[in-house]
């Protein structure tokens, strides 16, 4: 592409592109984002090229390779534009029937369709099925319509209009105060209002200012910013560049996690198409604003996604916190003042430029504004990411848009936050979700993690596996954080191992207090909820593991033993099969027996037998 020097030769570029486009032609857009590729999208797209390239209908029909969107259970996806139909789970194997029955004869493929399971109506169009009906997606929709490596594609949808808005309508100081009035508040684990972030950055003192996206999200579960930088790196890097614009930068990063390989090439290849056609470098768009962006990879520890820790793995050294009596605003990369927002943050800025604070004030709830993507993911029907408003409940979410339960158990909890939210219960599922509301119950909103669980999940092991986790990322600086987060988890450890005794529950409220109070940073200070949200509302079941030595959910081996039902038991020699280590008796035809010296309590019998015989005691 050639180079874009003004507002006006942007907008002559994007009439061009548009006008070479015809929105009647058939395309076909197939997902193949990071998901999509464990499903084997590659290989769809490579057949459906070959399959058109055969028929002579390459001239005819667009492809369009987007990144994903959001409904990874169903993976890989393909929606046939522009009827807007959307066939699940493709198979190269489909394609030549996708071709010569949809594309050419317009007639649907049923077996493709998404099946509601609650009315087992074969669903065509994709905004008519319930994971999409409920969500508002004003960030991830675009992720439908773009190819994430084509810079012509966000052009062609508006990009960057809103970068020539602040450049040719705005001094900085009215930016921040857009961003101010909208509402917007981090979307990165604390919630702080970003307009005030951005106006304390701008004011800070200092001959270089940085700006900083963190994509470095570590939580179990959560992959939202993999999500949109994988799908649209351009909405990211262009609300950077807005914000370089406020605050009077020059130099930004992108910090991705390590583990994000497809997320970083698309952010790097964005980056080059912005360099060679001008939009990053000196004088962009014909003005004043100078600005780069690089990207640097992670340091591979969850403590990095914390802002200082994050800024000391940038210079090089080692990801460790400090102290926040100085702000980052004031001295933070290089001890230079540096605005730091994570990846959903920067992709909501060119949506307020565009459409208005007021437009954004409206969406929401009155302290949490816009929009909010979750990350949907463990018992639940319908896996993947969501987009909804700030306020929808915890229930609707679940059922509504994920579908509900598997296999018809019970909703027994909700998990918010990340390893360091907390576990809230079904008898509260009718809270909004927002950033106060969540707090109040001993959650929080985190980077946006929603772990879903059944009646058949132990708290007591989801809060030993949490602090598992959390006592291996500690990154050791602080006493508290480091001792304490295995204290903890040697605490847990024992109960769920039958060896738990009367005062730990004390115990564990006691050292939650001194780690949250003791730690420098969010890692340590909020370490204890996952156990303190546990106790709070299932301590019950903390109870049963001490005071009976036994573990309600079936989960903690310790704690458990299996036995064969009489009057169910067949015979059928299922589970004498599966036994790893011969630990079923019994004559085919027989009553059979679990001899509980050898059985290691696997589940493999559980899991083979069709009659509901083996039972958990």
């Amino acid at each position: 592409m050639k180079s874009i020097n003004s507002p006006q030769e942007l907008q002559k570029i994007r009439e061009e592109i548009v006008g070479r486009r015809n929105p009647e032609k058939p395309c076909i857009a197939i997902t193949s984002g990071t998901s999509a590729r464990a499903y084997g999208s590659e290989k769809v797209i490579e057949t459906l090229r070959a399959e058109l390239e055969k028929q002579g209908l390459t001239e005819k029909i667009d492809i369009r390779v987007t990144g994903g969107q959001g409904f990874d259970e169903r993976e890989p996806l393909v929606i046939i534009y522009p009827q807007d139909i959307l066939y699940q789970r493709v198979k190269p194997e489909d394609i030549a029937e996708i071709i010569s029955e949809t594309l050419l004869r317009n007639k649907i493929i049923d077996r493709l369709l998404y099946t509601d399971p609650k009315t087992g109506e074969k669903i065509v169009h994709k905004n008519n099925i319930p994971f999409y009906k409920m969500q508002t997606p004003l960030i991830f929709g675009n992720n439908s319509n773009i190819d994430p490596t084509s810079i012509e594609d966000y052009l062609a949808i508006g990009g960057y209009s809103s970068l020539a808005k602040v450049l040719t309508e705005f001094t900085p100081e009215q930016v921040i105060d857009i961003i101010k009035k909208s509402g917007l508040r981090g979307r990165g684990g604390g919630g702080f209002p970003t307009g005030i972030k951005w106006e304390s950055c701008r004011a800070a003192h200092g001959d270089k200012h940085y700006v900083i996206c963190n994509a470095d999200e570590g939580d179990p579960g959560a992959y939202m910013d993999r999500g949109l930088l994988e799908g649209n790196p351009h909405s990211i890097l262009e609300g950077m560049m807005i914000g370089a614009y406020a605050i009077g930068s020059d130099e930004g990063y992108v910090y991705v996690r390590h583990e994000y390989p497809l997320a970083s090439e698309n952010v790097e290849l964005s980056i080059e198409q912005l360099r060679e056609c001008g939009l990053l470098g000196e004088g962009i768009l014909g003005t004043g604003l100078n600005f780069d962006i690089k990207v640097s990879g992670g340091g591979g520890a969850f403590v990095c996604g914390e802002s200082t820790a994050l800024m000391a793995s940038l210079e090089g050294k080692a990801g460790e916190p400090r102290a926040k009596h100085i702000h980052t605003v004031e001295s933070g990369l290089w001890d230079k003042p540096t605005d730091l927002n994570n990846v959903e943050t920067w992709a909501n800025v060119p949506l307020i430029i565009n459409k208005g604070a007021d437009w954004y004030r409206d969406i929401g709830t009155e302290k949490s504004k816009g929009t909010k993507i979750f990350s949907l993911v463990g018992k639940v029907n319908n896996t993947g990411l969501v987009e909804v408003p700030m306020g929808m409940t915890i229930n609707d979410i679940v059922y509504e848009i994920g579908g509900g339960v598997p296999n018809g158990r019970e909703l027994k909890a909700v998990q918010t936050g990340g390893p360091s939210g907390g576990a809230i219960p079904a008898s509260l599922m009718d809270i909004p979700v927002d950033y106060d509301k969540l707090k109040e119950v001993g959650s929080m909103m985190g980077s946006g993690g929603m772990i879903v669980m059944d009646d058949k999940t132990c708290m007591v092991d989801i809060a030993r596996y949490f602090m598992n986790f959390l006592k291996d990322e500690s990154c050791g600086k602080c006493t508290t954080c480091r001792e304490g987060t295995r204290r903890m988890y040697e605490v847990l450890d024992a109960i769920t191992q039958g060896e738990g005794k009367e005062g730990d529950i004390e115990l564990l409220e006691e050292l939650s207090w001194i780690v949250a109070e003791g730690s420098l940073c969010a890692l340590g200070q909020t370490a204890p909820n996952p156990v303190l949200s546990t106790i709070r509302y299932f301590r019950d079941e903390y109870e049963a593991h001490i005071k009976g030595k036994h573990c309600p959910a079936g989960v903690c081996k310790a704690l458990i033993t299996y036995s064969i039902d009489e009057e169910a038991c067949t015979g059928c020699g299922a589970c004498k099969k599966a036994c790893p280590v011969e630990a079923i008796m019994g004559e085919k035809k027989e009553l059979h027996k679990i001899d509980p010296d050898k059985c290691i309590r696997c589940g493999a019998c559980i899991a083979v037998c069709n009659f509901d015989a083996v039972k958990v005691v």
